[in-house]
């Protein structure tokens, strides 16, 4: 269990996330506009009359994205309600100019129910983090105020464009209420498994970075041993694993320090000083009844059938748990191997176009892909887009064909460990050319000959007689000596299993 030690006492932390992944689609979700938001794009050309609320205009609902949504919460091992309805959330602020937000009720089933997410624990053991709702709701503007000494520009492209809202489950009533997050580091992993299964599924791209995925942290901490959950304060619009945890650890320590020192927490929405990292209070946290939710007048209630959920499941690729578990149970890979080749959908489809259903390639293609390619981008093009060219200055782009070449050749005894490492270097270098062409370019086929190994071993135990006599007499360490020799005076090709057969007979 991870805890904070204070002044008198353990403390343990609660921690709740509320996820914002921008669903992909073309349009947005009320209206026809692109969604294809980028801050690149010029301001206000991506926005429609509804998006900014005109008189007379309508919204209508993209049922792609209700679809996205489905699928989403059929990852999660979610319910998936069978009515829902939208409504409008009210809050004033010049980035929302409907002066509300449609989006799905607190009180009401939202599309996607209560489902789960697995993850490994800090105690080392799997550990499921309980989903309450995954709902969806359009975006906001953004403001920009740096553009003007006195005035704050906004640009609507960004409205309306799809979110869904993914919070965990914090209730004292389920029997599995120790099943919440309760360090930094777990934040981090359901972030990333949230992320992972929204890539795999096509339904976001879940990038941070760019902010089509940011998390509302929700703090609270209690006593070691303590039952009940004391107030909370939330974070908003945390874009970076880095500062999620770091916001965590010291707005954990920053409650207990009121706690021990008499005070009381008020239930606060907090700002991070990325900075600083450090947390202020921005103002009061909202509850549910402050936004005044009610029915949204211009939209139907929407309704899903089983038929379209189980046509939509059809779809569904393999999920990120899924294919860790085929690497582990199939392959034989360690956890840590399946961890690694699983940390974005592209590795995986790279290392299972490299291993192309051969699981004798399964534990080498991880080898090289672990100790080599993740060293080396920009020569490991994941997303298999970019092309060779004949640009000589161009960085080699290793191919998942080129790793099944070079394992095989291994396996096959025609190149050895240390072949292949060259070969790869020369790879890395931009050398151009198959494995095979590689190889036989610079001379470095393995020699496999018997007669021609032995003729190499016989010549050094010949030029060698102390050394031979010195290993008769019990220096087996001198077995080395041998070989390198050997493996020198084949110019570094002649098989090392071959040698060390060869040698241990003939030296008795």
């Amino acid at each position: 269990m991870f805890t904070i030690k204070g002044k008198t006492t353990d403390w343990e932390l609660v921690i709740g996330l509320e996820t914002h992944i921008e669903v992909l689609s073309n349009s947005k979700i009320f209206s026809g506009a692109s969604a294809n938001y980028n801050p690149t794009i010029a301001p206000n050309t991506q926005a429609c009359m509804v998006d900014v609320a005109m008189p007379g205009m309508l919204p209508v609902l993209n049922k792609y994205c209700v679809e996205q949504a489905i699928k989403f919460g059929l990852g999660i091992n979610a319910e998936i309600s069978r009515h829902s309805r939208f409504a409008r959330k009210q809050y004033f602020y010049p980035d929302l100019p409907q002066g509300y937000q449609i989006s799905q009720p607190a009180e009401e089933p939202p599309v996607v129910g209560r489902g789960y997410v697995e993850i490994m624990g800090d105690d080392g053991n799997p550990k499921k983090i309980f989903i309450e709702r995954a709902h969806l709701e359009q975006d906001a503007g953004k403001l920009k105020h740096d553009m003007h000494p006195t005035k704050s520009m906004a640009d609507y492209n960004r409205t309306g464009v799809t979110l869904l809202e993914i919070v965990t489950f914090l209730d004292i009533k389920n029997p599995e209420n120790n099943s919440y997050i309760t360090s930094p580091d777990e934040a981090e992993r359901y972030l990333r498994e949230i992320r992972e299964i929204a890539r795999a599924l096509g339904v976001s791209k879940a990038n941070m970075e760019e902010g089509s995925m940011r998390a509302d942290v929700n703090v609270s901490v209690r006593p070691v041993g303590e039952k009940t959950f004391r107030t909370r304060t939330e974070t908003k619009n945390m874009v970076s694993f880095k500062f999620i945890k770091s916001a965590i650890e010291y707005e954990a320590r920053r409650q207990i320090e009121i706690y021990e020192n008499g005070g009381t927490v008020s239930q606060d929405t907090m700002r991070y000083s990325q900075s600083e990292g450090t947390t202020s209070v921005l103002r009061s946290k909202e509850d549910a009844l402050d936004y005044r939710y009610f029915p949204d007048p211009d939209l139907l209630e929407l309704e899903i059938t089983d038929d379209e959920i189980e046509r939509i499941r059809k779809t569904m690729p393999e999920l990120p748990s899924a294919t860790r578990a085929r690497y582990i149970n199939e392959y034989g890979l360690s956890e840590y191997d399946a961890n690694r080749l699983t940390e974005t959908v592209d590795i995986s489809h790279w290392y299972d176009a490299a291993v192309d259903g051969k699981s004798a390639r399964a534990k080498p293609v991880a080898n090289w892909m672990i100790s080599e390619l993740f060293a080396h981008p920009e020569n490991f093009d994941i997303t298999n887009e970019i092309k060779e060219n004949d640009d000589p200055d161009a960085p080699r782009i290793i191919t998942p064909e080129n790793i099944s070449e070079l394992v095989d050749m291994i396996a096959s005894n025609e190149i050895n460990g240390k072949q292949a490492k060259e070969i790869f270097i020369k790879m890395l270098d931009g050398e151009r050319g198959t494995i095979h062409e590689i190889a036989d370019k610079y001379g470095m086929k393995q020699i496999t000959d018997t007669g021609a190994i032995e003729s190499a071993v016989d010549e050094v135990i010949k030029n060698n007689p102390s050394q031979v006599e010195q290993y008769k007499s019990g220096k087996v360490g001198l077995l080395g000596f041998f070989i390198g020799n050997v493996m020198k005076a084949t110019h570094g090709q002649a098989n090392p299993a071959m040698v060390s057969d060869l040698l241990k007979q003939k030296l008795g």
